[in-house]
């Protein structure tokens, strides 16, 4: 019976501001994925996206539309970048399906009829962003202590799960199998800040928050959203539901795969309730490091995240996306943080995939084809062939060994240490200098049946990192399925084509000036510091006049402000969302000294919408709102006289 592997990332909140910090995690589940299929397992990896609470429900309320509005977008975008990269789940998950909401559903019932669930008063510290509760000891300086924003003080009737009394058995848990969770600091930071120091029990349920799932035995009541995101790794496989055969092939999970945010609600949390429910726990965590840009974690909301230099899609249209999942795969030190730069993603695409596997399957393959036409016959080995044949025979325990460690690093640079000593082969015994002597035909072939199955043997164990150009390289030596990483598989006369280069060298030096020009040209849209309202003048500026025709270009339309907020990076922008017919618009005005953002909402304004969008304060304005200025600098909206309906035309 063959082997299954069951590995899971997070779920994700899709809030659309993509960089690469949030696709590593699930390209590093997707090289294990791989990995354990080449070997021949069953594997179900799952991902998905969280898309109950607080968050989505104050951002939809903000644009005037649903939740699942809002949502649905995000969603297909984010399904979207992960094709982009080449990553292959078998599973998406959406805390909205059907079958999810009621396997939550399922596992509230049964936590409360078992007693694990009672109801009482909640009052405590909420951070919206972190979607987590905190003692008023855990805050940092009064903030969360994992994001360090703003978290409010609330009370509302809330549903407890008794976490206090898995303590005991949480503690024995990490004492009797210290590598349930990984890297060994994460069990350390569980262990003395959360176990020993106390466990409350845990709020898990809300009142106040209409936008999730409703308690089977109290509906007024909607499902902590932690709880709900938990409950994916299981409900996607069927748990608790007439047809569970997925969940008892696959669970308990071999790997939650999670960044070390949020270690606490997958190694403490989510256990409890599994050994509540009297289900297996899985069999590892693993909690990694972030990426870093200049010591910070990698964030949108610290305005570290240039999508000129971090966004998936920009990097992937640049560079491919093998280049973007190698960099996440070798740079990073496995459960450590790393450091991200542009240089260090070019130079790094150079060195590897340019020079070194670059090089070696471009050399191979024209002395191959100008000698040969094919494969040349195998030859018997001398001077260095052993010792490249001992690397190659050796690589493919030496990288699961590294990769059933979760060091995708490790296996990388076994990988590579082939590669680098194949190139020095071709130094060592000169092919180039073989083919000028007829006589030492047989012994040039032999050399290139030796770097062919290098090539071969390093791609095909190259797979999982690098899927598209693997599958090319490999096709190129004659290879259309996969074949086993042992030395000496390899054909005489199997076809050989000679590729263009794989991965181009990039000139690095102009290629952070472009980028370097990319991200002034970005910051153009920006606008310049405020100035102070110049004095008004006696006399009215003079414009030019235009022809009718030109004034006829002008698309002006009446739509209603169905929400508006302040533009945190200025003083004087406001961010209306304006309904124009059936369509909402973004659209960022300068009156934020005339008006506040309540006043706002519900006036009829008149838009010019046939405007070139621009960011400005980097929020997207789709179009203008026509003000009225008076010669004091006094600005008044311009509005229809009488009561017309959102999206009238304007002549």
């Amino acid at each position: 019976m063959a082997k299954k592997y069951y590995i899971t990332t997070p779920i994700y909140y899709p809030s659309g501001n993509w960089h690469i910090g949030h696709c590593y995690t699930t390209v590093i589940c997707d090289a294990l994925a791989r990995f354990h299929k080449m070997k021949g397992e069953e594997v179900f990896f799952l991902t998905g996206t969280d898309e109950h609470g607080q968050k989505v429900e104050k951002e939809a309320a903000k644009r005037g539309i649903t939740p699942r509005a809002f949502i649905d977008p995000l969603v297909a975008e984010l399904k979207d970048m992960w094709r982009l990269l080449d990553v292959e789940y078998d599973r998406f998950l959406r805390t909205t399906d059907p079958d999810h909401v009621a396997c939550v559903q399922h596992i509230y019932q049964k936590l409360y009829e078992s007693g694990d669930i009672y109801k009482a008063e909640y009052e405590g510290y909420y951070c919206t962003p972190c979607e987590a509760f905190w003692t008023e000891t855990q805050l940092k300086e009064g903030k969360c202590p994992d994001c360090g924003r703003e978290v409010t003080l609330q009370k509302e009737e809330s549903y407890f799960f008794r976490l206090s009394k898995y303590a005991p058995r949480l503690l024995r848990l990490y004492e009797e199998k210290p590598d349930f969770l990984r890297p060994r600091s994460r069990v350390n930071e569980m262990v003395n800040n959360f176990l020993k120091a106390g466990l409350s029990d845990l709020s898990v349920s809300r009142t106040t928050v209409k936008w999730g799932i409703p308690l089977p035995f109290d509906p007024k009541h909607t499902a902590y959203v932690w709880i709900d995101a938990l409950s994916n790794y299981v409900s996607a496989l069927g748990y608790g539901t007439k047809d569970d055969s997925l969940y008892r092939k696959f669970y308990p999970a071999d790997l939650h795969m999670v960044g070390k945010e949020i270690v606490r609600f997958h190694a403490i949390i989510w256990p409890a309730i599994l050994m509540a429910l009297g289900e297996p726990l899985p069999e590892h965590i693993y909690g990694h490091g972030w990426l870093l840009i200049g010591g910070e974690k990698l964030s949108k909301s610290k305005e570290n995240a240039r999508p000129e230099l971090t966004d998936p899609y920009a990097l992937v249209k640049r560079y491919g996306a093998d280049a973007v999942r190698y960099y996440l795969l070798r740079e990073i030190p496995f459960g450590s943080d790393g450091e991200y730069t542009t240089e260090r993603f070019l130079l790094r695409i150079n060195a590897d995939l340019s020079n070194d596997l670059g090089n070696l399957v471009s050399r191979t393959q024209a002395m191959i084809v100008q000698n040969f036409g094919a494969l040349p016959p195998r030859g018997a080995e001398e001077g260095p062939d052993g010792d490249l044949i001992a690397m190659c025979e050796g690589l493919y325990a030496r990288v699961d060994a590294a990769m059933g460690a979760l060091n995708a690093p490790d296996a990388l640079a076994e990988i590579f240490a082939v590669i680098d000593r194949a190139n020095k082969y071709i130094d060592e015994t000169t092919p180039w200098l073989l083919a000028k002597d007829p006589q030492k035909r047989a012994r040039l072939g032999a050399v290139l049946y030796n770097l062919a199955e290098a090539v071969r043997i390093c791609c095909e164990l190259l797979r999982p990192f690098l899927p598209a150009a693997t599958e090319k390289i490999l096709k190129s030596f004659g290879c259309t399925a996969p074949t086993e990483p042992v030395f000496g598989v390899s054909k005489e006369g199997t076809p050989v084509e000679k590729l263009p280069p794989v991965f181009p060298r990039i000139d690095v030096k102009k290629e952070l000036l472009e980028v370097e020009a990319l991200c002034k040209n970005a910051q153009k849209a920006v606008p310049a510091p405020e100035k102070s309202t110049p004095a008004p003048q006696n006399a009215p500026e003079k414009k030019p006049e235009i022809a009718f025709e030109d004034f006829q270009k002008l698309e002006l339309k009446v739509g209603e402000v169905v929400a508006c907020e302040k533009v945190k990076k200025s003083e004087k922008l406001l961010h209306e969302t304006v309904k124009i017919g059936d369509a909402l618009r973004s659209v960022v005005s300068g009156i934020a000294k005339y008006y506040t953002p309540e006043e706002m909402v519900g006036k009829k304004v008149v838009v010019v919408t046939n405007l070139k969008p621009v960011k400005l304060c980097g929020v997207l304005s789709e179009g203008m709102i026509l003000c009225a200025e008076d010669g004091e600098g006094n600005l008044s909206l311009v509005s229809p006289e009488r009561l017309v309906a959102s999206g009238a035309t304007v002549r």
